[in-house]
């Protein structure tokens, strides 16, 4: 999990990938809570102070699939490998509710969401299947 990459070019390595982990962990946190906010609202105060998630979702769906595309050097995927359960079932999550409310409710900007979660599915599905080079 501490796998390192030189982003200025200085020759001094950043550990990002645990950063980027943690927030996408933070973000998924906060969408499931926003997510259950609403209806909580209306059930105890008889009011709903929060309308359902809608441009905040697509942001927050699209996390995961940065981190999986941002990830796709094989040491980076090599420390990323032991949260693919996790990321799949956010990706999967996000997916499944930019669905529902894009179809049912016409929330357009949820397809979004949707998008984001098969871009990011495709790209776990993909970087896990390659093969790794090998020099010569």
């Amino acid at each position: 999990m501490t796998a390192t990459r030189d982003t200025e070019g200085t020759g001094h390595a950043v550990p990002w990938l645990p950063y980027g982990l943690a927030g996408v962990k933070i973000v998924f946190i906060l969408a499931v809570f926003r997510l259950l906010s609403t209806p909580f609202s209306e059930e105890m105060f008889g009011e709903q102070w929060l309308p359902m998630p809608t441009w905040d979702w697509a942001l927050a769906s699209a996390t995961p699939t940065l981190l999986v595309l941002l990830a796709r050097r094989p040491a980076d995927w090599t420390a990323l490998s032991g949260e693919l359960t996790f990321l799949r079932i956010a990706l999967t999550f996000y997916l499944v509710y930019g669905l529902a409310f894009a179809a049912l409710q016409g929330e357009a900007v949820l397809w979004t969401s949707v998008l984001a979660g098969l871009v990011g599915l495709v790209a776990i599905h993909l970087l896990n299947h390659k093969e790794p080079a090998h020099d010569s």
